[in-house]
């Protein structure tokens, strides 16, 4: 196995030491990133006269013909070597010759790595941006189904005031925007060319970055060669929005798994994507979305792993860094993966609207709109929040609702109460009276949906 940097040594490498070296296993899959980079790297090569234009026609010739036979299954790669960079290069060589080893000319494998996983993360920022899309979309599409759909809402898993499912699920579409946000930011940081920094100090040769940046579309070049090469921060930029992406899918599963148990029952989970019990017959988990809850960890845990490989290394490029891909890969998949499912698990749920008003009934969700009544009336906010608090209590001793309580009963606490109370404390009369901006009334929400499909129709 011929190294790119064999020269300077007697002897060959251990094979363990080789083994644990080499990270083809890997970075094999930005083969395709390392050929297209390769390639604008030996146009500008040519074009500058740094090479014969002879040579960078066979170069790129080769590099064309290894990038299509690898796409097709003839040509596979050697997963003996150190790397993918030393795969292509060795491959270049045995099918051109000599032309093939000018294709390093004024390059090191450091601003090559770094090149190569800013293309490969580019399209996964691209691809990932567009699976939160898809489910902020369909997120909005089914909110608008159930914008006079009351629920209890909750505080600390107990319930509050009335809500709407429909604005309980743009909450939500407020995180993914966020979280598309994010990644568009995460994207400008990653659209930065390193290559033409060479080992770290940049080179002799009189190249053209801003050529190379024209061809592989980067929007900027990293202006200092030793930081080009050591800089991992989109990296740890990306597996942080991941990572975010992850909590707000998982606090979305939790209340799935709540809603769809037993003690719920506001939902019910589409057949295909729940699954059974080998021993329990009756039973309906909801394994996809603890799934989801489940894997966040993994990615929190790729997020903890590259901070933490970073946090000592001095400048500029050290071996360290090679553990800076396969926890971001598996980041980018997992997520990628979460998402393509959770999408599809979230629209084919079917609510319990009688459930979700029940539970609305108990629980005295609307004693806020009792103080509330009572404030209009006159009586300073905190006497009526005393006041009701004492409602609530007595309720609760003589087993009565808010909704239920005698007007008798109430007057006995304070003669402000009249008959009009019913229909003020009525949940429908609790969720349209909350018409300020961003709350639970049915314009309100209307309103925050045509925020979020506003926001979509501007996404590229």
């Amino acid at each position: 196995m011929t190294m790119l940097w064999a020269g300077r040594f007697a002897k060959e490498l251990d094979s363990i030491v080789a083994d644990f070296n080499s990270s083809i296993k890997f970075d094999s899959r930005m083969i395709e990133q390392d050929i297209i980079g390769s390639l604008a790297h030996a146009s500008m090569l040519g074009e500058t006269g740094i090479i014969s234009m002879l040579d960078q026609s066979k170069i790129t010739s080769g590099l064309s013909d290894i990038l299509l036979d690898i796409k097709s299954g003839k040509l596979a790669i050697d997963y003996t070597q150190e790397d993918i960079h030393t795969f292509v290069e060795n491959e270049l060589i045995k099918r051109i010759g000599d032309a093939g080893k000018k294709l390093h000319t004024a390059r090191s494998r450091n601003d090559q790595v770094a090149l190569d996983l800013r293309l490969t993360l580019k399209q996964d920022i691209k691809a990932i941006y567009q699976k939160v899309k898809y489910l902020l979309s369909e997120l909005v599409e089914l909110a608008k189904e159930y914008t006079t759909t009351i629920m209890p809402g909750y505080t600390h898993l107990q319930r509050a005031q009335p809500t709407t499912f429909a604005h309980h699920l743009m909450a939500y579409s407020s995180m993914f925007i966020r979280d598309i946000e994010r990644l568009k930011d995460c994207y400008k940081r990653t659209d930065v060319l390193p290559l033409g920094s060479c080992a770290f100090a940049g080179t002799t040769y009189p190249i053209d970055r801003s050529l190379v940046a024209q061809k592989l579309n980067f929007e900027q070049i990293a202006f200092n060669s030793m930081d080009a090469v050591s800089d991992r921060d989109f990296v740890i930029e990306l597996n942080s929005c991941l990572s975010i992406i992850m909590m707000h899918l998982s606090r979305f599963c939790e209340e799935i798994i709540l809603w769809s148990s037993w003690e719920f029952k506001f939902i019910e989970l589409d057949d295909g994507y729940a699954t059974g019990s080998s021993i329990m017959p009756q039973k309906k988990n909801a394994d996809i979305a603890e799934l989801v809850r489940g894997k966040t960890g993994r990615v929190y845990g790729n997020l903890m792993a590259i901070l933490t490989v970073m946090k000592g290394l001095p400048l500029a490029y050290n071996k360290d860094m090679q553990e800076d891909k396969e926890c971001v890969f598996d980041s980018v998949k997992t997520v990628s993966a979460c998402l393509t499912v959770f999408a599809p698990m979230l629209c084919s749920i079917k609510v319990n609207k009688e459930a979700m008003a029940k539970a609305a009934e108990r629980g005295f969700i609307n004693a806020t709109d009792v103080a509330d009544y009572l404030t209009k009336k006159g009586m300073p906010f905190r006497d009526a929040y005393k006041i009701t608090g004492q409602i609530v209590a007595y309720c609760i001793e003589k087993n009565y609702t808010l909704n239920n309580l005698p007007i008798e009963s109430y007057k006995s606490f304070s003669q402000l109460f009249a008959s009009d109370l019913y229909e003020a404390i009525d949940m429908k009369t609790c969720v349209e009276k909350r018409n300020s901006f961003g709350a639970t009334s049915k314009s309100s929400v209307l309103e925050q949906i045509k925020i979020v499909k506003d926001f979509l129709d501007k996404m590229v």
